[in-house]
């Protein structure tokens, strides 16, 4: 992974409902593929729905704040890249 793919970082997550809070380093689509990584654990999934301001939104801007619902437990501090 380099930087140039780098989509963001998890800045909180809420592990009852499962979603990470992502602070956006460039634009995410709802049904864009990416990789979580964290130290030597990753995971990839595809978006498959976001939120902005608690209202459902379909993308996230660069420096916006979404919250995506993940199929793993994400810790913050935890980038995201395009897979």
């Amino acid at each position: 992974m380099n930087k140039k793919d780098l989509v963001g970082k998890v800045i909180h997550y809420y592990d009852k409902i499962g979603v990470a809070v992502v602070k956006l380093e460039k634009a995410l689509k709802v049904e864009d593929k990416v990789k979580f990584t964290k130290n030597d654990a990753s995971f990839e999934q595809t978006i498959e729905s976001m939120q902005l301001d608690h209202k459902p939104v379909t993308s996230g801007k660069k420096n916006e704040e979404v919250a995506i619902k993940v199929d793993q437990a994400v810790k913050s501090g935890t980038t995201i890249y395009k897979a």
